[in-house]
């Protein structure tokens, strides 16, 4: 039975309108099984690691400017307790079978659903981009005339501005994708009057300050970072728990269980973004999706980055201090920060301290972070580099965790390579930088001849090994390969032939 403990928190979620309460809701328990829990069994539990979205539900997410954005999650991922004073839609509340919503209707015309377990989630996370604030038509492409590709080349959008990547994380067995595809492009605009339209115009709620325990241990949102700083001097063992990707997965494929979990997703110092003349400020509880958003295209490389990072609906929930945070050395952020040099603050109840990204990582999954520390921030120096990007390989091109992963940052000054910064996920321990390339490059003319000299250094770098993704071989072979490509894409046609 799980405790109030007089915190504040009303320990109840808006569900389709309705107020569900979380009393006896034990902290380790995901939203998913809570709500299937209050009756609602449109979603399903497909693989309980955030791969399939057949968990997919709406929550009422603020947009940055006062208003709500509707956002798709994995419900299997985030914990229940986190949903405390929140407001969420699952496929259910979208519509009923006299009176559908128009996304389940075009997937019902379109023939969008076959057996149906992951329909649901299909629904839910159509109809967060259904409602997203910007969308707008675009020029229909040749051919079907229903795919045209925006500026960054990465995302497939219909006539009718939906960017298909919405459903990057819903996986289907049995319908086939045209359908469902052809389904969200049929999409108009939302009707005047309808309700969740309307919803986007309001704040969304408020933080609620909670505290829920139960047999598994204790689950505590705090107010402000003071309060978060505080709960971590009195438990460092305490688990940090933002957009819960991570955690998530430990806590449902492994059985993991945190005696004591501090929210600090929604903690408002954590959650800011701050443009400068000589550095970007990126608040560490920040998702993806909304750094992507409040960048809008400020730091090209990153711009490659986002993509490639699992699934829209990951991104919708993963934060960057969660993605440094667990220290993994096939993270895909750290090469990318790796190579823009970039910093963290890191905060505690003694204050604050800057660590260069390069010298955070100790050892496998081990970092200089000491307990009672926290990623406040992520700091990404100005000027950017020139020549940048990003290349992952992987199984899949999306959804998928890197093999290899490179970040690239090249000042190139009258075609000679003045500074480069390489940084390298996969190959070793931890993320680390590609030092020895860096200086066959530095001082010399940016051609083939050169990058080919650099490549042959890129292969030895790091500590690659075999494992089910990729055989230390392979992984030497793809270093090898990066730089040239490099050089393909950015030289000009006269350097490239030289």
């Amino acid at each position: 039975m799980a405790a109030n403990d007089g915190h504040g928190g009303g320990h109840q979620v808006t569900v389709n309108g309705g107020i569900c309460s979380l009393q006896g809701t034990d902290p380790a328990t995901n939203a998913l099984d809570w709500l299937r829990g209050q009756g609602l069994t449109g979603a399903k539990e497909g693989c309980a690691e955030g791969e399939c979205g057949a968990c997919s539900v709406m929550v009422a997410r603020p947009d940055g400017d006062g208003g709500t954005r509707w956002t798709a999650v994995n419900a299997c991922l985030v914990p229940a307790a986190a949903l405390d004073g929140q407001e969420v839609v699952t496929s259910e509340g979208l519509g009923t079978p006299e009176e559908l919503h128009p996304v389940q209707r075009e997937m019902a015309v379109r023939g969008g659903s076959q057996c149906g377990y992951c329909t649901p989630g299909f629904v839910c996370s159509m109809a967060a981009e259904f409602y997203r604030p910007d969308r707008t038509p675009t020029a229909a492409a040749e051919g079907d005339g229903q795919r045209a590709h925006d500026a960054g080349g990465d995302h497939e959008c219909g006539p009718n501005g939906f960017d298909l990547h919405a459903l990057s994380g819903n996986l289907c067995r049995c319908t086939g994708y045209r359908p469902i595809r052809d389904a969200a492009y049929a999409l108009g605009t939302p009707e005047a009057g309808d309700p969740f339209a309307a919803r986007v115009r309001e704040p969304a709620p408020a933080a609620a300050s909670t505290r829920l325990t139960g047999a598994s241990g204790t689950y505590a949102r705090p107010a402000d970072l003071a309060e978060a700083l505080g709960l971590l001097a009195e438990r460092p063992d305490a688990v940090l728990v933002a957009g819960s990707t991570d955690w998530g997965v430990e806590t449902n494929i492994r059985g993991s269980r945190a005696a004591f979990a501090i929210g600090i997703d929604r903690l408002p110092e954590l959650r800011t973004l701050d443009v400068g003349d000589d550095v970007i400020e990126v608040g560490a509880a920040l998702s993806l999706s909304e750094v992507e958003r409040g960048l809008a295209r400020r730091i090209p490389l990153l711009d490659q980055l986002f993509p490639q990072f699992a699934s829209r609906l990951i991104r919708n929930g993963a934060t960057i201090g969660g993605n440094l945070g667990t220290g993994s050395p096939i993270g895909d952020t750290p090469p990318a920060l790796l190579a823009l040099e970039a910093e963290l603050v890191l905060a505690s109840a003694g204050g604050e301290r800057v660590v260069a990204l390069a010298d955070y990582f100790t050892g496998y999954r081990q970092t200089v972070r000491e307990p009672g520390e926290l990623i406040r921030a992520v700091r990404i120096p100005l000027p950017l580099s020139g020549v940048t990007a990003f290349h992952k390989v992987a199984k899949r091109r999306f959804d998928d965790i890197s093999s290899v992963a490179v970040g690239f940052a090249l000042d190139v000054v009258d075609g000679v390579v003045a500074k480069a910064r390489i940084g390298l996920g996969g190959v070793a321990a931890t993320p680390i930088r590609a030092l020895a390339t860096e200086a066959a490059l530095e001082g010399r003319p940016w051609t083939r001849e050169t990058a080919r000299a650099a490549a042959a250094v890129m292969r030895t770098e790091g500590t690659p090994m075999d494992d089910h993704r990729a055989s230390a071989a392979y992984r030497a072979a793809t270093l090898g390969t990066a730089l040239l490509k490099l050089h393909a894409d950015t030289a000009t046609p006269q350097e490239v032939g030289a």
